[in-house]
């Protein structure tokens, strides 16, 4: 078993907004985190500079950057994983992925999940909605997939279920009466601190690959006229 990092700088731009902050030993050391449709291009490494002035930190400090790969809108992921990966080269540290899932299931108290499924929706931009189940200890329950909306309840298990995530009330009106469902009513949106403690908990497998986790192919239309074979 290799040796958690001490400092860990975590990134995130997949969900609806950019964040960054600090981990540093055991506790978070700064953070910063703005809601916004577009920009995190251009937000994302200021935001990093000021976290790191904040804690008083230098960049040589760091053990490790972790990012949120996914899923998301297909720019964000990409913006995050790029200074990620940026990072990782200037610096020579290795990076942590880790998914907007388990990122919004850290936001969630163990009080609230305690004797439920957590069950985490998010927002594909499309008709379905993306879905993964944890227990009420954090741990995942199965793959995450994109689902329809009518469709969901076929996923679902019988069993008391806690809704979170950026799709939730879009998820329980498709539910309608079904079963024991509750909504989480707090703050959920994936954020870099969870990054930052969810990284700093694992271990990191030398030479683990980092990539994003796209569930459904990209939105792309060619011009019209254009050959798809060039």
């Amino acid at each position: 078993m290799s040796e958690t990092p001490k400092t860990i700088l975590a990134l995130d731009t997949a969900g609806p907004g950019c964040s960054a902050a600090l981990w540093g030993r055991s506790a978070i050391l700064a953070g910063r985190r703005e809601f916004m449709a577009r920009g995190q291009s251009e937000r994302l490494v200021p935001m990093v500079l000021e976290v790191m002035t904040e804690a008083g930190v230098p960049f040589s400090a760091l053990d490790m950057v972790a990012v949120s790969v996914g899923p998301g809108a297909f720019t964000g992921v990409r913006i995050g994983l790029s200074a990620a990966k940026g990072f990782s080269l200037a610096l020579a540290i290795p990076i942590m992925a880790v998914t907007s899932f388990e990122a919004v299931a850290a936001a969630v108290p163990a009080e609230d999940r305690a004797g439920r499924l957590l069950a985490i929706a998010l927002e594909s931009k499309r008709d379905d909605l993306y879905l993964q189940l944890f227990d009420d200890t954090g741990r995942a329950r199965g793959e995450p997939a994109a689902i329809e909306p009518t469709a969901l309840s076929g996923h679902l298990p019988e069993l008391p279920l806690l809704f979170a995530g950026d799709a939730k009330e879009r998820a329980i009106a498709a539910l309608g009466s079904w079963g024991d469902v509750r909504i989480f009513d707090g703050d959920d949106a994936a954020d870099a601190a969870q990054i930052a403690a969810l990284a700093a908990t694992r271990d990191l497998a030398p030479g683990s690959p980092v990539g994003p986790l796209y569930l459904r192919a990209p939105d792309v239309t060619l011009p019209a006229g254009l050959d798809e074979r060039r």
